[in-house]
């Protein structure tokens, strides 16, 4: 295993201390264990600092401009993945996760490294733009960053920040709107081009229900909408899943949780407005809130734990041991980049960042939801768990699943919402219902096929994630349309069987 480049300069060091964590984040999502971890992030981001320097003594262009480059972070984590399709070509696939492996082996991954006009077009379009741009889109909105500390780091006036974000947000939408169109694509899609850039430009703008159709069916333009849709707070999760590919969901909620931690340790909550709850999504009250919460939740453990201490054992012994895990979330605000010389001291990740990141889902092995909603074999031993789990159509009996929803994000007449189902049972395939009350309706959804009859949904296992193993999960997540209400739904089924609802 190589060791860590060694900093050129100050700066340099600075720019390793704020890339390590991220790395070590994705790199401990990719494998088994933190010490696998610590080898994957070391020599990933022993690759990706090479490749970054390389391109910074790349002669320029005729145009005077250097060639395409991704901002440091993001092509930091596509080494991470690049390392990790390594290994599984070397034969040590074995050290990762092994949804990963069956991602890697499919023709997902090939689109990351095969054609360029057929790559992603979230890819596309952020390697296009200017660097600095770039890097303030992604600190800001997929690190989940503080505008005046991604101000403060990029060198801008904290003043002028948000309006320079708008502004980059829709150069973003520019390319990768070129980025869509020059994409080989069927006449159908061509067709609805210029209609899909119409209706993403406002967030006022009703989708017509034969684009609505195309979209559940198309991956292709269904992520090109993502990506041109700057309203509605869908633009993260496009960048993330776009430019990083297996697990960019999950690590983009890993930095989320990083984020939250640092506001709420460091930072006041915010005044409530007297004029009722804020809407789900905006502002940065709710990220104080819970971030306040996380810390508060944290230090009543900590009192727990010290009034147990004399008693020598018992109740409190048992907690420590259900929540102990050693796949913590790594990415850790306070984290510091360890010497070249000591590798292996990398995973330093606080305990007390990562608890209160993670509170109110103890006991799970990874806290985080699991990358692209694939399966896992964790069992839940928590109050609070949410993770999901399949069982055999066969052997499914009433009462052994349960079903989670959550309302991910809401906007005028969209939503964003994942399910998460955990049964007792194996599964070699699985196939999970449900109904809604006030007619909404399924645009498009990942890590399963959806058909809709009414208000009854149904979402059925993709290639890659059939297996659930005993006491494990599978989760997805789709977005929707509403209009009036949008209640939850009810009536979860899991291959025919209901299943409690949480």
């Amino acid at each position: 295993m190589p060791d860590l480049p060694t900093p050129q300069d100050a700066a340099e060091a600075a720019l390793f201390s704020e890339c390590w964590d991220a790395v070590l984040s994705y790199a401990d999502l990719c494998t088994s264990g933190s010490l696998t971890a610590n080898q994957l992030a070391t020599e990933a981001f022993t690759l990706g600092m090479r490749e970054a320097r390389e391109a910074d003594f790349a002669p320029p262009r005729t145009s005077g401009r250097r060639a395409a480059r991704l901002p440091m972070i993001p092509l930091l984590l596509t080494a991470v993945r690049n390392t990790a399709a390594g290994w599984e070509a070397q034969g040590l696939g074995h050290k990762l996760d092994p949804d990963l492996r069956l991602w890697l082996n499919s023709e997902k991954a090939a689109r990351y490294t095969g054609l360029p006009l057929q790559r992603p077009v979230a890819l596309r379009g952020l390697r296009d733009m200017q660097e600095a741009d770039a890097s303030l889109l992604w600190l800001a909105e997929v690190e989940a960053l503080p505008l005046p500390s991604v101000a403060r780091r990029l060198g801008l006036d904290p003043a002028v920040a948000a309006q320079e974000l708008e502004q980059v947000r829709g150069l973003f939408r520019d390319r990768a709107h070129r980025a869509h169109l020059d994409t080989p694509m069927e006449a159908e899609c061509r067709s609805y081009a210029r209609l899909l850039d119409a209706v993403t430009r406002s967030s006022a703008a009703d989708t017509p229900d034969d684009l609505s159709r195309h979209l559940a069916t198309c991956v292709q333009c269904a992520e090109a909408a993502a990506c041109l849709r700057l309203h509605g707070g869908g633009l993260p999760a496009a960048l993330a899943g776009g430019v990083i590919g297996w697990g960019g969901l999950a690590y983009l909620e890993r930095r989320r949780r990083a984020a939250e931690v640092r506001l709420g340790a460091g930072r006041p909550a915010a005044p409530e407005s007297d004029g009722g709850d804020p809407k789900e999504g905006t502002g940065r009250s709710k990220v104080l809130r819970h971030g306040l919460l996380g810390a508060a939740v944290l230090i009543s453990l900590v009192a727990l734990g010290v009034s147990m201490m004399p008693m020598g054992g018992g109740a409190g012994d048992d907690t420590a041991a259900a929540s102990h895990d050693d796949r913590q979330p790594v990415a850790d605000p306070t984290s510091v980049l360890p010497s070249a010389s000591d590798p292996a001291s990398t995973h330093t990740a606080s305990a007390a960042p990562s608890s209160s990141a993670t509170t109110g889902k103890p006991g799970h092995k990874n806290p985080d939801p699991e990358p692209q909603g694939t399966s896992s074999s964790t069992a839940s031993t928590g109050p609070d768990h949410r993770a999901t789990s399949s069982a055999s159509p066969t052997a499914q009996e009433a009462g052994t699943c349960h079903a989670s929803y959550d309302l991910v994000n809401q906007w005028t007449d969209g939503f964003q919402s994942t399910v998460t189902v955990t049964t007792t049972q194996a599964l070699s395939g699985w196939r999970v219902e449900w109904s809604f009350r006030d007619g909404q309706k399924v645009t498009q959804m990942w890590d399963a096929s959806v058909s809709q009859s009414g208000g009854q949904v149904t979402a059925d296992a993709a290639d890659y994630n059939q297996s659930v193993s005993a006491n494990g999960s599978l989760s997805f997540g789709f977005l929707g349309t509403w209009s009036g209400e949008n209640s939850a739904p009810y009536a979860f089924t899991l291959n025919g069987e209901p299943c409690s609802l949480s």
